[in-house]
């Protein structure tokens, strides 16, 4: 009876643990089909909220809908909350995307002639694509663009003033920020 009673108790454990795991492994399915409908809702154009602690997934296809429509100050939490989620590759697809945005928003103040508006997007767009590649080191395609940036607005040494203001001959002597736009390859 005792083997019996040992057996019957081995049985149950097994079966409850398998049911477990059943309803652990459909609950996953579940919440990845409902991430996958919403990153398909995304990329159809539907503007869709995302949970704080969504999957970085997730967080990115809100990230690439938001800087399609040149939503920065919105897309800049998620791009943090990715970058947070320590997936490499994922974060640095999102700081190239998050970037690709802000120098086509930049062309675009440039082809108008608004420099202001275009200088500090620029700025923003090289900080992006070298947190890419620290992320990613072989990302060639944010390396180019990181070099058209580079061209667009120079990062030349600032000039330690210590509180007092530029003489009128050094303030002739600075370059301007943004030599003009690149033509062609180099």
């Amino acid at each position: 009876m005792t083997r019996e009673r040992l057996l019957v108790f081995t049985l149950s454990a097994l079966l409850v643990a398998t049911l477990a795991a059943a309803g652990t492994f459909a609950t996953r399915l579940w919440l990845d089909h409902r991430a996958n409908a919403e990153i398909v809702a995304l990329a159809a154009g539907r503007d869709v909220p995302v949970a704080a602690d969504a999957r970085p997934e997730l967080l990115f296809a809100r990230l690439a809908f938001l800087t399609a429509r040149d939503r920065f100050d919105e897309a800049q939490p998620l791009m943090n909350r990715i970058a947070a989620a320590g997936e490499r590759a994922i974060a640095s697809a999102a700081y190239y995307d998050l970037s690709n945005a802000r120098l086509r928003a930049a062309l675009s103040h440039l082809e108008i002639n608004e420099i202001d508006p275009a200088v500090p997007l620029v700025r923003l767009a090289k900080e992006g694509y070298r947190r890419a590649l620290a992320l990613d080191p072989g990302f060639w395609d944010a390396k180019y663009n990181l070099d058209i940036a580079m061209r667009l607005v120079r990062d030349f040494p600032q000039i330690e003033t210590s509180g007092e203001e530029l003489p009128p001959e050094a303030a002739k002597r600075l370059w301007t920020d943004l030599p003009g736009l690149p033509r062609g390859l180099p």
